[in-house]
């Protein structure tokens, strides 16, 4: 019968093993620069489940409605660097698409506005 106080048994329990394997030990995503605030949302419906991770799954699933990256990471109990690194996989993958929040640095200004209201009304 194997001791119950193996190193390796309480190294596979420790809280940082999982966001490491989950990243697959990336600290980065590939060429998404995201930040807590950005705004992501889910770009397809038609998902191959089978090529992505189970975290990627949920987050697509979540991202059916627009969420900051703060929110994804909170919703799914993960460290923001790790939904960083899958929404970054996600998005270079086309699944999801991502934004900066407006500011009012930033704000939509009301001739765009008025010709989206055009448009709309065109159609």
């Amino acid at each position: 019968m194997a001791d119950q106080h193996e190193p390796w048994l309480e190294e596979a329990n420790d809280p940082l093993v999982r966001p490491y394997v989950i990243a697959q030990g990336r600290e980065r995503g590939n060429a998404v620069q995201l930040d807590m605030i950005s705004v992501v949302i889910a770009a397809r419906a038609d998902v191959d489940e089978m090529a992505l991770e189970p975290e990627q799954v949920r987050i697509l699933e979540l991202c059916r409605r627009p969420q900051s990256v703060a929110e994804i990471s909170a919703h799914l109990d993960i460290p923001v660097a790790v939904v960083k690194v899958l929404l970054g996989d996600l998005i270079s993958r086309g699944y999801a698409l991502a934004r900066a929040p407006y500011t009012q640095q930033s704000p939509v200004s009301r001739d765009i506005l008025q010709a989206v209201l055009d448009g709309i009304q065109r159609l």
